[in-house]
């Protein structure tokens, strides 16, 4: 069974330390919802409130219609997997996956059968009699995960499951996790600081900073069309630069310097001069050779020779750094020092207020507002 989460005004507080100052949010049943941002920013503490481990200075939270504020942690039916895995180190791993089946006093035969299904789920079965310090980083995680999930819990909470595992393991991990949450159908809320991880297994991402949602979409959304500049900086590798939006000839233009170029993707209420803020991907600016061709004008400090890409750092005659990822041609690698000229996608760019604090353009999907 999954349940949607419902979340309204919370409020955490450590004395006059306000972490969670009044936040609200939709999570829908059986959706990965996870919950992003650097450390520091709430997220783990959100989670814990979910899960009962931390107390609730105001606001409401549901299970479905169950308000769950006042409900015992091991009354909420949930399933929870840590970062440190948290299995019993004195338990075989079939012991460690039965442990929370035996808690609810089910009768042997169906412990078995709920165990054994898990095991085989996980691709651990092979593994059933071996204690956990004979168990790799990932076979441990799974043997965490299969516990959390024998016991038909409403909602799965992950707190930074992987970031113990190595690179390797980590994408074979969350590859597993995805595949595990797609064919149990579960609610998931998931944390982590890493914005790759959480793009490859989110159905809908929260970006929180200082203990506020900035932005909340699909993986595809954010990284497109992200609300804020922070949101811009932080999922993925961005340029930012300063310039101007002016209209000229009737026409809505990208001023930055001596360089213009026209945008049509403003929102008509912005459409007006004003100083603006651009977030540039590295494959959204354009290099050109000839350095008299039009566009920002700009030196080659540094070139990087990737197989598939090569990445480029400019060194802009207005004085900023900007980073430059091409497809790789027969054409020889740029040396540092050659001169060259750049244009922007402006169907890929985008423009924010003086402040970062919006982006004005259309397509902008923000499911914050609940």
């Amino acid at each position: 069974m999954s349940v949607e989460i419902t979340i309204r005004n919370a409020l955490k507080k450590y004395g006059d330390n306000i972490i969670i100052p009044d936040l609200s949010v939709d999570i829908h049943p059986g959706e990965f919802f996870t919950l992003l941002g650097p450390s520091g920013c709430g997220k783990t503490t959100l989670l814990r409130m979910i899960a009962g481990f931390n107390s609730i200075e105001g606001g409401d939270f549901y299970f479905g219609e169950k308000r769950i504020n006042d409900i015992d942690p091991a009354k909420r039916n949930i399933g929870m997997v840590f970062q440190n895995y948290a299995i019993f180190p004195h338990y075989t791993v079939r012991k460690n996956v039965e442990f929370g089946l035996k808690n609810r006093k089910l009768p042997k035969s169906e412990i078995k059968i709920k165990t054994d299904e898990f095991l085989k789920l996980m691709q651990i079965d092979a593994l059933a009699d071996r204690m956990p310090d004979r168990l790799s980083g990932g076979q441990q995680q799974r043997v965490a995960l299969a516990r959390a999930l024998c016991i038909s819990p409403d909602v799965l909470l992950m707190d930074e499951p992987l970031s113990n595992l190595d690179a390797k393991l980590r994408v074979e991990m969350r590859t597993v996790i995805k595949n595990i949450q797609n064919d149990v159908g579960i609610t998931c809320v998931y944390v982590t600081h890493d914005q790759e991880e959480a793009m490859a297994v989110s159905d809908r991402i929260a970006v929180m900073n200082a203990g506020v949602i900035q932005h909340i979409g699909t993986p595809k959304s954010i990284y497109q069309r992200p609300a804020n500049v922070f949101v811009a900086t932080f999922i993925g590798r961005t340029n930012m630069l300063r310039g101007n939006l002016v209209v000229e000839g009737g026409k809505v233009c990208i001023k930055i310097g001596n360089y213009l170029q026209e945008i049509l993707t403003v929102a008509p209420e912005y459409q007006h001069d004003q100083a603006i803020q651009l977030s540039v991907r590295p494959e959204e600016l354009l290099l050109s050779r000839d350095p008299n061709a039009p566009g920002l004008k700009g030196t080659v400090k540094d070139a990087i020779f990737l197989g598939l890409n090569t990445h480029y750092f400019v060194k802009l005659d207005s004085g900023e750094d900007v980073e430059i990822i091409q497809e790789s041609s027969i054409e020889d690698t740029l040396s540092k020092g050659s001169k060259i000229s750049l244009t922007i996608n402006t169907e890929k760019v985008n423009l924010f207020l003086e402040d970062g604090s919006l982006n004005i353009l259309t397509g902008v999907h923000n499911d914050l507002e609940v």
